[in-house]
């Protein structure tokens, strides 16, 4: 780890980390995943290796068991001084980053290392994507070109959620997503019951809120939020990762008859590279532009995949 270039300070809010030197952060933290394991975690077209499990995501998952520790110490300590009993304080994670990143891979692999510290039994993994408005409301808005900007969410309702889990609340329900339909599917709801740790993953959970014009405070997600992982990579990167990963579907999930994309099923190769291309530049690549990449700034640690999606450099913000 350096953060001197030549004689003068770097001025920096982070601590950068090489793969080798993070890697080394390990120290004794057992890997508790199988290939097996992983294989039925990762994501369509994130190749990640037991290899990488355990250079990038042990010593994070190390960092994070420390963390939780210390925040559930500080809780208890807090109630002994207000003479208050019982209950318990989620710790938050917020996952942020572009499509086709390997957001999704990320936060399950972590759930599944969390899980398996014996101080944080309980890990619940949520996606921003239940609070998507659904497909009639943002059609009649003339938002569903804009799917997955700030504006195509319900804001408040994912507030007021982690609100209540921050909050202790039982049973605080969720919306679920179908990426099969492309919508929220109606009446259906996740239930997370005062977890040991709660994940939230999406595009803009980073996204800091407009000030009011009266003054008053307005909360925004990542408040909620005990710490928050950011996965950046090159556009270029990016771009290649969503168009392979696009291609697939359309050999897989795309042939559904219930899929919102089936009229992709047909098209060749070059029909579907020229297609996903003009989704990236159009939507998704304007929103990485506009809404997610300037909040990179903002999480606790920033992971810097390469092309070929393996993390070459961890940035850790100092305390």
């Amino acid at each position: 780890m350096d953060e001197r270039v030549g004689t003068s300070p770097v001025l920096s809010p982070y601590h950068r980390f090489t793969r080798d030197e993070w890697a080394a952060l390990r120290a004794d933290t057992p890997l508790t995943l199988s290939m097996e394991d992983l294989t039925r975690l990762r994501s369509l077209n994130d190749p990640i290796s037991l290899e990488e499990v355990v250079a990038i995501y042990l010593p994070l998952s190390r960092l994070l068991a420390l963390y939780v520790a210390a925040t559930q110490g500080l809780f208890k300590a807090t109630q002994r001084f207000l003479g208050a009993e019982g209950g318990k304080v989620p710790y938050i994670i917020g996952v942020a980053g572009s499509v086709a990143a390997g957001k999704s891979t990320l936060s399950r692999v972590m759930q599944a290392l969390l899980s398996r510290w014996p101080n944080t039994p309980k890990v619940d993994l949520v996606t921003t994507d239940g609070f998507l408005y659904p497909n009639a409301h943002l059609e009649g808005e003339g938002l569903l070109e804009k799917k997955g900007f700030p504006e195509s969410y319900d804001g408040t309702k994912l507030i007021c959620f982690l609100s209540d889990v921050k909050a202790g609340k039982r049973t605080v329900q969720a919306p679920v997503y179908s990426h099969v339909t492309y919508d929220v599917i109606s009446g259906e709801s996740i239930v997370v019951d005062r977890p040991d740790i709660l994940i939230v993953e999406g595009l803009n959970v980073l996204l800091p809120n407009r000030p009011a014009r009266d003054g008053r405070a307005i909360p925004f997600v990542s408040d909620f939020f005990d710490f928050s992982v950011y996965l950046h990579a090159a556009e270029e990167d990016l771009e290649k990762w969503f168009i392979s990963r696009f291609m697939r579907l359309r050999d897989t999930s795309f042939r559904d008859p219930q899929s919102y994309f089936k009229k992709y099923a047909g098209l060749d190769d070059v029909q579907t590279e020229a297609t996903a291309r003009g989704i990236w530049t159009r939507i998704n690549l304007r929103n990485l532009r506009e809404n997610i990449h300037p909040t990179m700034p903002r999480a606790s640690l920033v992971l810097t995949k390469g092309p070929s999606h393996v993390i070459e450099e961890v940035e850790l913000r100092k305390l």
